[in-house]
C-alpha cells in the first residue's frame, strides 16, 4: 500500500437526541477503520443515510451537537500524526483548507447570492490569510482560475448569473485555492446533467493531478466511482463492509450488498430485468444484531444474525466483512 496520509481507527460518531426524557442514539458511524493513501482518488459509496456524510464531517473535525464522537482516532500525516479529535477548534481551523478541504453538496449553499464571486473569494482569502494585499490576492485568484480553465469573467458575476455547472466549478476552485493535501467532495455532481457531470469530474481529476493531492469522492452513484476512483469503500448502515481496488470491486464484488449496487447499473445493450435490493435499510437508531445487512441478504447463514463480521483482507488489499466469504464459502 502507498504512503498513508489519513488513518482512521475504531471511529464511533453518534447523534444523541433526547425526547420526553428518553435518549435516542443514531449509530451513524459505528466502529469504522480505514486508511486514505497519498495521491489516490478514493470513493466512499452506499445508499443515502448509510453514514457517508457524517463520516466526512468527523474527518474534517466538523463536530457539533447533536453529533458526538464516542471513540476512535483520525490522524493526518501532514498534521504531525496528531489525533484531530483531541485538538482544539483553533488548531483544527488552522488545518482546514490547507491540509484538508471540503466541497459540499449544492453550490448555492456555499456562494453568497448577494455578493459577486470576486467578493466571495476575497472574504475567503481574508478569513484565512488576513495579511494578504490586494495585488497578491488578484494574482492568486487569476492564476488559480486560469490553471483550472475557468474564465476570469465569472469574478464579476453573481451566483444566479452562472449555470449550475459553472457554480459548482467556482465552488471547487474556492475549496482548492490553498492547494490542500486532501479534498473531500460530497456528492459533487448532484443535480447536474450527465454532460456537466463529466466536466466537473474532469476538473476534479485535473486538480488532483496538477497538485498531486488526494481526492475523496463521497456519493451513491457507482458509475462515477467506476469512472474516476482508484479504490472504493462501501458503507452500509454506519459501517464499511467492503473496500478495495476499484477494478477488483467491480470485477469481483465479494459482499452481497456490493453486488446489488453494481448490478443495478445500466449497461449498453443489456435488456435484462433489474432487481432492487430486497427489504429496506435498517434504522440506525436500532440496527440489527450481527451483520447489519443480514435481514436483506439472500445468502445469510446462522452466524450472520448472531455475530458482527470483522472487516478482513481477502487478497491484495481487498477487504470484506462477510462470514460467507471469510469462511471460504461461495458468495
Amino acid at each position: 500500500m502507498s504512503e498513508q496520509i489519513v488513518t482512521v481507527r475504531n471511529l464511533k460518531a453518534y447523534y444523541l437526541m433526547e425526547s420526553y426524557g428518553i435518549e435516542r442514539r443514531v449509530y451513524a458511524v459505528d466502529n469504522v477503520s480505514f486508511e486514505i493513501c497519498k495521491g489516490e482518488i478514493l470513493g466512499i459509496a452506499g445508499e443515502s443515510g448509510c453514514g457517508k456524510t457524517t463520516l466526512v464531517k468527523v474527518l474534517l473535525g466538523i463536530i457539533k451537537p447533536p453529533l458526538f464522537v464516542m471513540g476512535g482516532e483520525v490522524r493526518y500525516a501532514a498534521g504531525d500524526g496528531k489525533n484531530i479529535l483531541t485538538l482544539r477548534e483553533e488548531e483544527i481551523k488552522g488545518m482546514r483548507w490547507k491540509i484538508m478541504s471540503y466541497i459540499p453538496q449544492g453550490s448555492m449553499s456555499v456562494l453568497n447570492p448577494l455578493r459577486k464571486i470576486k467578493d466571495t473569494f476575497q472574504d475567503f482569502m481574508e478569513a484565512h490569510q488576513p495579511d494578504i494585499d490586494r495585488t497578491s490576492f488578484n494574482n492568486i485568484i487569476k492564476e488559480h482560475l486560469l490553471s483550472l480553465g475557468l474564465p476570469l469573467e465569472v469574478l464579476n458575476l453573481y451566483p444566479h448569473q452562472l449555470s449550475g455547472g459553472m457554480r459548482q466549478r467556482v465552488t471547487i476552485a474556492l475549496s482548492t485555492i490553498f492547494k490542500p493535501e486532501v479534498i473531500f467532495a460530497d456528492e459533487p455532481t448532484t443535480a447536474l446533467d450527465v454532460v456537466v457531470q463529466r466536466g466537473v469530474l474532469q476538473l476534479l481529476q485535473k486538480i488532483q493531478k496538477q497538485s498531486n493531492n488526494t481526492l475523496v469522492i463521497i456519493g451513491h452513484d457507482m458509475s462515477i466511482h467506476a469512472r474516476i476512483t482508484d479504490r472504493i469503500a462501501i458503507m452500509y448502515a454506519g459501517k464499511i463492509i467492503e473496500m478495495g481496488d476499484t477494478r477488483d470491486i467491480f470485477s469481483i464484488p465479494l459482499h452481497p450488498y456490493t453486488r446489488y449496487l453494481i448490478n443495478s447499473l445500466p449497461r449498453i445493450g443489456d435488456k435484462s430485468y433489474k432487481t432492487s435490493i430486497p427489504g429496506t435499510p435498517p434504522s440506525l437508531t436500532d440496527p440489527p444484531t450481527g451483520c447489519r445487512f443480514h435481514p436483506r441478504c439472500p445468502k445469510t447463514i446462522y452466524i450472520c444474525s448472531k455475530e458482527e463480521p470483522p472487516l478482513i483482507e481477502i487478497k491484495d488489499g481487498h477487504k470484506v466483512a462477510c462470514f460467507k466469504v471469510s469462511n471460504g464459502g461461495e458468495n
